[in-house]
């Protein structure tokens, strides 16, 4: 027996070929890593308004609604409750981020500080001592000290999840002052810090295996493209004397050597005859026919046999049992009954929330647009799923309100962002991605998406009282998404990123940049890097030079055509320091791209891949988006008070939240109130 450190090393060489595997495995690893959780309870103490009555502030967001659309659409008198919101208070456009990103965005409403201050720059960055992306929002550290016994790795100390976003929470300072707060699924919250605040994780809480949701596709008749499929896996399977036995996989074990992945068998018994199948897990049954969802099923995934275990939860869709068979399965949620990570703050508010609404999406990202791109569910398959996720986070939204007494209430809502982003294709016929049929059938899906928000401003109305402030918003509109623009090819082509070979095929940044003679390059949606010497592991520019570099490649930028239209593909350039209040010099893009409406950067430039054609046609199910210039997406703010602020901001609503209970603002706060 031996005593072996678990921290990994932190500066690789570039061609390391883990970096790979690094790639493959992009996400939080480590889930199993204990951590402790002490539960707090909220605080109980009675804020008064001036008039000796409780304060209630509710906040909805429903992500994406965009600026435009919601008023055009109360113009034609689609959104009744919008538009009574409107009268009885103000409507306005409401300015986003740079860049205007869900993570960044949200991270800005919780903080009231800029990009800049509270550290979340895009949903992937870079770690400049190894050139790798890592996504921004939590990192999971092992245990500093095993214990090695055989082929196991017994942890010696405690493992950590870390919330990346830098800054206290205004609900925290809330708490602080005695002001109940319950805050669900907002964004850039995983995992939640303890404060008094009860809190359900949004965006950035992962699947069980660490990521933002992988599904798995079992089927005797794997699709053409079953190698290229991503954010999930294609299993081949047989159907032998009408039984399938199958494996699912569960989270890397980081307690065995070589930290295989974790696996639970199951077995489905199949009648082709009758169109249907009995799904058989751990001792549950699951009936189901053609088209039928299961019930959420825990599944334990055992770690060290007898010893340890972790337990994530799945449903089951049998998509066809004849002429071949065909089972998706959700990836595996933390199960809120018994997380396997924080989920929640106190820890056993998730637990508190299944008892009274059964057990739910955990993961931030529960709609699987993944699964729809690829091809394995299909357009309708898709909104049975996405609704599902929606129904669960109404129920506990109706639920609120109805026990809403005192204090603060956010509640979030991701659905109206993915309808949009997966939808656009069905209502705009100048989309690559097109087809008049699917436009007949799903054309309508993301007006309802719009209405379905009015219907939860109208039950957030009917909770108000005359001592109730109720605020709406958006984090930032929406666009179509029409062309790919390769920021890496652009820069390879300008010999800002140089190779040590060809870019051709498989070639990108961690294989083939020859860094010693790269100036830029970049990763994630929206970020560009220069390469600057005592920063990045293999600098190769001057820090005294990085100002005239910076503005040389954003004039330079500025100036990019689209070769086959002629049209500007960038709206502009920023450089961090003209619109970040504070900079972070580590993690900071040196440059934010806001790209022109109708394009986006590829997903191939995302993940540090140039190509040789810089723009192309987007031909894919993801046909909206807003990873583009922040002018060109505002999003919404509609609350039950005059606004005064002609041009709000994200962090306005912040400062305003906070005066309305008469709490002082944080030190890196910005932002004046509203009203």
């Amino acid at each position: 027996m031996k005593e072996t450190s678990g921290k990994r090393m932190q500066r690789e060489s570039p061609a390391d070929p883990s970096k790979r595997e690094t790639l493959k495995k992009l996400g939080l690893l480590g889930l199993l890593a204990a951590v402790d959780v002490t539960a707090l309870a909220s605080c109980g103490r009675r804020m008064l308004s001036a008039e000796g009555r409780e304060r209630k502030v509710i906040v909805l967001g429903l992500d994406g609604l965009d600026a435009g659309r919601v008023e055009r659409l109360m113009e034609r008198g689609r959104l009744p409750h919008m538009s009574r919101l409107r009268e009885m208070g103000g409507f306005r456009p409401l300015e986003s981020t740079v860049p205007p990103q869900s993570p960044v965005a949200w991270a800005t409403f919780i903080t009231g500080r800029d990009p800049g201050g509270h550290g979340i720059h895009d949903f992937i960055q870079r770690d400049p001592s190894t050139y790798l992306p890592y996504l921004s929002i939590a990192r999971t550290e092992p245990p500093d000290r095993t214990l090695s016994l055989g082929p196991w790795r017994l942890p010696l100390s405690h493992g950590n999840v870390e919330l990346l976003r830098q800054g206290p929470a205004f609900w925290d300072l809330l708490a602080e002052q005695g002001v109940p707060c319950e805050i669900y699924r907002v964004p850039s919250n995983f995992p939640p810090r303890e404060s008094g605040a009860k809190q359900l994780a949004g965006l950035g809480a992962p699947d069980l295996r660490g990521t933002y949701g992988e599904f798995s596709y079992f089927t005797d008749a794997p699709p053409a493209n079953a190698q290229q499929v991503t954010g999930g896996a294609v299993y081949p399977v047989q159907v032998s004397n009408g039984r399938v036995q199958a494996r699912l996989m569960g989270p890397w074990n980081t307690l065995r050597e070589g930290e295989p992945e974790s696996q639970a068998d199951f077995e489905v018994r199949v009648d082709r005859e009758n169109r249907v199948a009995k799904v058989m897990v751990q001792g549950q049954e699951a009936l189901l026919r053609e088209g039928e969802w299961s019930e959420w099923i825990p599944v334990r995934f055992d770690m060290i046999p007898h010893v340890k275990s972790v337990t994530g939860i799945c449903r089951f869709y049998l998509k066809q049992v004849r002429p071949h068979f065909k089972l998706y399965v959700t990836p595996i949620n933390v199960d809120p009954m018994d997380p396997a990570v924080p989920i929640s703050a106190p820890g056993n508010f998730a637990g508190e929330l299944a008892e009274r609404f059964g057990r739910f999406y955990t993961q931030g990202f529960p709609e699987d647009v993944k699964a729809l791109s690829n091809g394995i569910l299909d357009d309708g398959e898709y909104l049975q799923q996405s609704g599902t996720a929606m129904a669960e986070a109404r129920r506990m939204y109706e639920s609120s309100l109805n026990t809403f007494q005192r204090g603060l209430l956010v509640q979030y809502f991701s659905g109206t962002d993915r309808m949009q982003h997966m939808f656009w294709r069905t209502m705009d016929p100048r989309h690559p991605a097109y087809e008049a049929a699917l436009a007949r059938e799903y054309g309508g899906v993301i007006e309802d998406c719009y209405r379905v928000g009015d219907e939860m401003v109208g039950q957030a109305l009917e909770a108000c009282d005359a001592n109730t402030t109720l605020v709406v918003l958006s984090d930032h509109g929406f666009a179509p998404f029409y062309r790919e623009f390769n920021l890496n090819g652009w820069l390879a082509q300008n010999r800002y990123l140089a190779g040590v070979g060809p870019w051709r095929g498989d070639a990108d940044l961690f294989s083939n940049a020859n860094w010693r003679r790269t100036m830029a390059y970049g990763i994630g949606f929206n970020g560009l890097y220069l390469n600057l010497e005592g920063r990045e592991l293999y600098g190769a520019v001057n820090p005294a030079n990085r100002e005239a570099l910076a503005r040389q490649l954003a004039e330079e930028l500025r100036q990019a055509r689209d070769p086959e239209t002629g049209e500007r593909a960038i709206e502009n350039v920023y450089l961090a320091e003209d619109v970040y209040a504070e900079r972070m010099p580590d993690k900071s893009p040196d440059l934010i791209v806001g790209y022109a409406r109708g394009y986006r950067a590829s997903d191939a430039s995302v993940l540090g891949k140039p190509t040789e054609q810089l723009v192309q046609d987007n031909t894919g199910k993801w046909s909206g988006d807003h990873c583009i210039d922040r002018s060109l997406v505002p999003g919404i703010l509609l609350t039950n008070h005059p606004i005064s602020a002609e041009r709000p901001g994200l962090a306005d609503v912040t400062a305003s939240l906070l005066a309305e209970f008469g709490v002082a603002a944080a030190e890196g706060m910005s932002g004046e109130s509203v009203w």
